[in-house]
C-alpha cells in the first residue's frame, strides 16, 4: 500500500498528464494564469510543480549524494561529461563556463532552483483565485510553498554562500533595477530563509495524510528549520574570516560574518529540540526491524539472534519504505527507476541463485562502488576507528585468512555476517555491524534479488568483474554498497524493484545534530553522550564514554572529555551512521575540513584478480582534487554576463 502511495505522489510531482499539459500551455508561468488557478485540481498540479524542482538525489548521474569521498562510479573513470556529475566535482572538474550540478541556472544535471523559486512566487500570487478550496486548505498549501521557497534558497546558500534574494517576483513590467539584483550577505540570506519559515510553520498541518507522504507538514518543517540553523551556526558560515575575509561586496563589506557567534548554537539547539519533540510526538524514532526475517537467515537468527537482529535493524533502516525513522523523504522517484542509486549499486544475480533471471543489467547495473576509504572508515567491533583501537593491528590488516567452517564453534558469532570457510582479510573481520549491513565485501553476504548471495568479488565470481558478460559494468574498487538496495529488489523489470523514499532528514541525523550543537555550545556532558549512544546502541557497539575512557582499548583515552575531541568523535559517528546519504560532504564543508578530507586519491582492490592473492592489492582508481575554492561553487558565466551586479565566488 505504501509503495502505491509513493508512486501516486511521484506521478503528481513529476506532472502526470495534467502537469505535462500545464507545462506545455504555460511554459513561463505568465500566460492565462487566471485559468490555471480556477480549480483545486489545477492548483494541485501547480503545487506538484513547486515540489518538482527538488534536486533529484535518487538519480545516479544528478545526485549530490556522490559529493565527498564515499562513492566512486565506474562510468566516471573516463571523460564522458554527462555521467556522475557529483564525482566530477570531486575530481576538480568544476568550472564557471559549464558548472557541474549548477543549481543556480540548472546546468549539468541540476534542477534550476531559481526557476523553482519563481514557481513558488507564481503559486503564492495566484492561489487565492481558486474558488473550490477551504481557507484551511489554502493556508496549508501556501505554507508548504513558502517552506519550499525557503528550502530552495537554503540549498543555494549551501552551494554558493551569498545569493540573490527573491524578495519580489519579476514581471514583464519590471525595471532593469528590479531584474538585476546584487547578492546579499550570507547572514541576510539565512535571515530571509528563517523569516519565511517562521511565517509558514504556524499555518501547516501537523502531519500530512498517508496519501501525501513527502509533502511538508509542521513536523517536517521544524526539522528543516533545525537543519538551517545548524548550518548557520557551523564554522563555515559563522565567523569564517579564514576563508572569506577578503570576499567583499560592491561596498567593500564582507559577504560572510567575520566574528564567531556562539549563541547561534543555542538557537540551533532550541530548533533541534523542537524538531525532535514534534517527531517523537508523532511516533517517530530510531528504526528497528519488526518483521519476520528472510528464510535464508532463519538458522542465523536461531543461533545468533541478538547480532542478527542488530544486522537487520541496520540493513533495512533506509530501504524499508516510510519507516518511523524517516522524518522527510524524497518521494519524487522516477516511476521506472531510470538512473536510480538503488539500481546503480545492486549487483547482478549470479548463476545458481534466485528465480533464473540471471546476469540481467536491467535495474542491477553494479556501477557505483564504495571507495576503499569507506572499508577503513567503519569502526571495529569495539566502536573505535581502526587506528584508535589497540586491539586491531594495522600492520596485519591486509593479511589473508579463511573464516571458520560451518561446523566449527568459532563460526557461530559470524553466522549471517560472514560466510563459513571463505577467503578474506583481517580488515574485514571483527568490525562493527554497520560494516556488514552496509557494504558488500569478499567473504560476506549480499541480500538482494530475494536471496542471500555469497559475495567473493574476485574476477568471474559472485559480485566480481566478469568480462565475458559485461566488461564495463563492475564495482571498480571491489567493494559494494548494499545499504540502498532492498533485499527483495530484483532485475529484469521495474515492477520487480522495491521503491522507498531517499531520506533527506532522519531521526539519527537529528539526534547527532543535537549532540554536536550541545557540545559546541557547552562542551562534553552526559546529555551529549546520551544522544550519541542512542545511535551506537542501535548499531550494537559500546557507549562512547565507556570505550573512550578505556586505555586497554583506545590509544587516546579521555578524548571524549574535551570539546575538540568530542567534536571529532561526533563527526566520525555521523560519517559512519549517515554514510552514503549525502551528509558527510556537508559535515566536512561545515567544519572547514573538506579540502584536507577530499584531496586524497581513491583506492580500491585489483578487480581483475581471480583469487585473494591477486585481488587484494590496492590500486589508485581515481585522483581527486578539492580546494578552498571548491567549497563555494561558481556562478555560471552566462549569469555573470547577464547581471553585471553579480560578484563571482572567490577563485572562479
Amino acid at each position: 500500500m505504501k509503495l502505491y502511495k509513493i508512486i501516486l505522489f511521484t506521478l503528481l510531482l513529476t506532472g502526470g498528464v495534467s502537469c505535462s499539459k500545464f507545462l506545455d500551455v504555460v511554459p513561463d508561468n505568465t500566460m492565462r494564469l487566471e485559468n490555471i488557478f480556477q480549480k483545486k485540481e489545477d492548483a494541485w498540479n501547480a503545487l506538484a510543480k513547486v515540489y518538482s524542482y527538488m534536486p533529484p538525489d535518487d538519480n545516479t548521474h544528478n545526485t549530490s549524494w556522490l559529493l565527498g569521498d564515499e562513492w566512486i562510479g565506474r562510468l566516471d573513470l573516463n571523460d564522458v561529461t554527462g555521467n556522475i556529475h557529483g564525482i566530477r566535482v570531486m575530481r576538480g572538474l568544476q568550472s564557471k563556463s559549464s558548472p557541474q550540478l549548477g543549481y543556480w541556472s540548472g546546468n549539468n544535471g541540476a534542477t534550476p532552483l531559481y526557476q523553482g523559486i519563481r514557481q513558488c512566487d507564481v503559486f503564492l500570487q495566484n492561489i487565492d483565485r481558486v474558488s473550490d478550496m477551504t481557507e484551511t486548505e489554502r493556508n496549508d498549501w501556501k505554507a508548504q510553498v513558502k517552506m519550499m521557497k525557503a528550502y530552495y534558497v537554503f540549498l543555494l546558500i549551501r552551494y554558493y554562500g551569498p545569493v540573490v534574494l527573491p524578495t519580489k517576483m519579476a514581471t514583464p513590467e519590471s525595471s532593469k533595477e528590479e531584474l538585476f539584483i546584487p547578492r546579499s550577505k550570507v547572514e541576510d540570506c539565512f535571515k530571509f530563509v528563517l523569516d519565511l519559515m517562521d511565517e509558514a510553520i504556524p499555518q501547516l498541518k501537523e502531519r500530512a495524510g498517508e496519501n501525501d507522504l513527502g509533502q511538508i507538514d509542521k513536523m517536517v518543517a521544524l526539522a528543516i528549520k533545525a537543519k538551517v540553523l545548524f548550518f548557520r551556526a557551523s564554522p563555515f558560515y559563522n565567523g569564517n574570516r579564514e576563508y572569506f575575509g577578503d570576499f567583499l561586496d560592491s561596498d567593500g563589506k564582507p559577504f560572510f560574518s567575520m566574528e564567531y557567534d556562539r549563541e547561534k548554537w543555542k538557537l540551533a539547539i532550541d530548533a533541534i529540540n523542537a524538531a525532535i519533540a514534534s517527531a517523537e510526538g508523532n511516533g517517530h524514532g530510531l528504526y528497528t526491524y519488526e518483521k519476520q526475517p528472510y528464510l535464508y537467515d532463519s538458522a542465523a537468527f536461531r543461533l545468533n539472534g541478538d547480532k542478527m537482529k542488530t544486522l537487520y535493524d541496520l540493513r533495512m533502516l533506509i530501504c524499508d519504505p516510510w519507516n518511523k525513522e524517516v522524518v522527510w523523504g524524497y518521494s519524487n522517484l522516477n516511476y521506472y527507476g531510470q538512473g536510480e542509486i538503488a539500481h546503480s549499486t545492486n549487483i547482478r544475480l549470479p548463476l545458481g541463485y534466485g528465480d533464473g533471471v540471471t546476469n540481467s543489467a536491467t535495474f542491477s547495473w553494479q556501477w557505483l562502488a564504495a571507495t576503499y576509504q569507506m572499508a577503513e572508515r567503519y569502526y571495529t567491533k569495539n566502536g573505535l576507528p581502526l587506528d584508535e583501537d589497540r586491539t586491531f593491528d594495522m600492520n596485519l590488516k591486509y593479511e589473508q585468512l579463511t573464516t571458520p567452517g560451518a561446523a566449527d564453534a568459532e563460526y557461530r558469532p559470524l553466522m549471517g555476517y560472514m560466510q563459513p570457510g571463505a577467503e578474506t582479510i583481517n580488515l574485514y573481520m571483527n568490525r562493527e555491524p554497520r560494516f556488514y549491513a552496509n557494504l558488500g565485501i569478499t567473504g560476506g553476504f549480499w541480500r538482494a534479488h530475494t536471496v542471500r548471495i555469497n559475495t567473493k568479488m574476485f574476477a568471474n565470481s559472485d559480485g566480481g568483474f566478469n568480462s565475458s558478460i559485461n566488461a564495463t559494468d563492475y564495482l571498480t574498487t571491489g567493494i559494494g554498497v548494499q545499504k540502498m538496495v532492498h533485499p527483495e529488489s530484483m532485475s529484469g523489470a521495474w515492477q520487480r524493484t522495491i521503491k522507498f523514499p531517499y531520506p533527506l532528514i532522519r531521526m539519527a541525523d537529528l539526534y547527532l545534530m543535537r549532540a554536536e550543537a550541545l557540545n559546541e555550545y557547552s562542551g562534553p556532558s552526559s546529555e551529549v553522550y546520551n544522544e550519541i549512544n542512542k545511535i551506537r546502541r542501535r548499531a550494537g557497539i559500546p557507549d562512547v564514554e565507556a570505550v573512550w575512557a578505556d586505555p586497554s582499548l583506545t590509544r587516546d583515552p579521555g578524548k571524549h572529555l574535551t570539546k575538540e575531541g568530542l567534536r571529532d568523535i561526533i563527526l566520525y559517528e555521523r560519517s559512519v551512521e549517515l554514510a552514503f546519504e549525502g551528509q558527510h560532504y556537508w559535515d566536512m564543508i561545515r567544519h572547514k575540513r573538506a579540502p584536507a578530507a577530499f584531496s586524497a586519491p581513491v583506492w580500491g582492490w585489483t578487480v581483475t584478480g581471480a583469487d585473494a592473492k591477486t585481488f587484494f592489492n590496492l590500486e589508485v582508481k581515481q585522483q581527486r582534487k578539492f580546494t578552498i575554492t571548491d567549497c563555494l561553487w561558481p556562478i555560471d558565466l552566462n549569469e555573470m554576463n547577464t547581471n553585471g551586479k553579480l560578484i563571482q565566488n572567490p577563485g572562479w
